[in-house]
């Protein structure tokens, strides 16, 4: 992997898509099915993600639609809760696979992406998780494409950034007791390890139901690291977990990571959470552009809120119609999706200036992998601010 500098200070979801014809007009549908966790602790992911999904829909059918190849589509979102369960996970493959759909963004979570990968395969479906296995990226596979920067790309970043200006020397992990924070954590401590930083704590876990976490912090706390890495924290227990560690006293940096949530993170810590630490939506507001910031006002309005980490998740909807438009024949056979995803180039709409691409040759040894920036963020008095930048191979 690799990184280049862009600035300093600075669900499981299946997007289908099945074609059909209006009786009654001219202009085609193009279904786009989200199938993906938006109920329980880790509900901010899925909710991101549908909301930018609707969002995006909104308003390219409000201009007409989208022109792919000599048609014209509107595009219909149809959506599923998985509700984080590699089950239901897979029986909304199997539904979006009834239904002649070839293009699924999602699961959310590593169980979830891995358990649907049969599914897909079998069914010729391209799925794009929100995963880090990269048993699901390298070959034999090639039907996943992963929607997001990984921990295994995004976590060196990060801890050489805080060595390096924040003078982390000592570094502790805690996980929930699942597949996906304890993949996370495991890349978390072989990096760390790289970098020289002193473990001393990287085999403590809760359960993700957990709603006390004092007696899991207690001794961490005790061995007062410099940086605390809630690996693979669910938006809903990161500010449990924050507060826990500030109301025992702990005086270190603490960071994560996966994408949060600002308002959860106010709700749940307030000031507690003041210098908390994680990826970021990929858009930040020295880098984004007139549409992204069209894209922000018309998801406020719609919801009455805004996920930053919706900065990320409008990528996926806007990489699967543009590769279409760019070979119109892969709207039905993935095997010219694939093509194209090799020679692939289009202009970001979300930022000033940049391609949208596919990556992941140095990860994967394949391009199976979106081209968004790498954000880090540090939560202050309610909001998100940039810490820096960076590009991900």
């Amino acid at each position: 992997m690799s990184f280049r500098a862009l600035a300093a200070p600075v669900a499981a979801v299946i997007m289908s898509i099945a074609v059909t014809t209006a009786a009654d007009a001219a202009d085609k549908t193009l279904k786009v099915g989200f199938v993906g966790v938006t109920s329980g602790p880790a509900a901010a992911w899925g909710t991101s993600n549908v909301r930018s999904m609707q969002t995006l829909a909104a308003i390219w059918n409000e201009k007409g639609g989208v022109k792919i190849g000599d048609d014209t589509y509107k595009i219909d979102i149809v959506t599923f809760d998985d509700q984080k369960d590699p089950k239901r996970s897979i029986a909304g493959m199997e539904k979006m696979a009834q239904e002649g759909i070839h293009y699924v963004v999602g699961p959310n979570v590593d169980d979830g992406a891995a358990a649907v990968r049969p599914v897909a395969e079998k069914a010729g479906i391209i799925y794009f998780p929100y995963a880090f296995p990269k048993t699901l990226y390298v070959k034999p596979a090639s039907n996943a494409v992963l929607g997001m920067v990984a921990n295994y790309q995004s976590a060196p970043a990060i801890y050489k950034y805080l060595k390096d200006k924040r003078g982390v020397n000592s570094i502790a992990f805690v996980a929930a007791n699942e597949s996906d924070p304890l993949s996370q954590r495991d890349g978390g401590v072989a990096t760390a390890k790289a970098l020289g930083l002193k473990i001393l704590a990287a085999t403590d876990t809760y359960q993700n139901d957990t709603q006390d976490f004092t007696p899991v912090l207690t001794p961490i706390v005790k061995l007062k690291p410099d940086l605390l890495v809630l690996s693979g924290v669910a938006p809903a227990n990161a500010p449990l977990l924050i507060r826990s560690a500030r109301e025992l006293g702990f005086k270190g940096l603490i960071s994560t990571e996966t994408a949060q949530d600002a308002k959860v993170l106010q709700e749940g810590a307030g000031d507690l959470a003041n210098g908390f630490i994680s990826v970021g939506g990929a858009s930040t507001p020295a880098i984004r552009s007139n549409a992204m910031d069209e894209f922000i006002a018309r998801y406020t309005k719609m919801f009455g809120e805004y996920n930053d980490e919706s900065n990320t998740k409008v990528y996926a909807l806007e990489y699967i119609v543009d590769t279409l438009k760019a070979d119109p024949k892969a709207i039905n056979d993935i095997a010219e999706f694939k093509k194209e995803m090799d020679v692939f180039s289009a202009p970001n709409p979300f930022v000033k200036s940049g391609t949208l691409h596919y990556v992941g040759m140095t990860s994967f040894g394949q391009k199976r992998q979106i081209a968004v920036p790498l954000v880090v963020q540090e939560f202050e008095n309610g909001n998100f601010k940039t810490l820096f930048v960076a590009d991900v191979d």
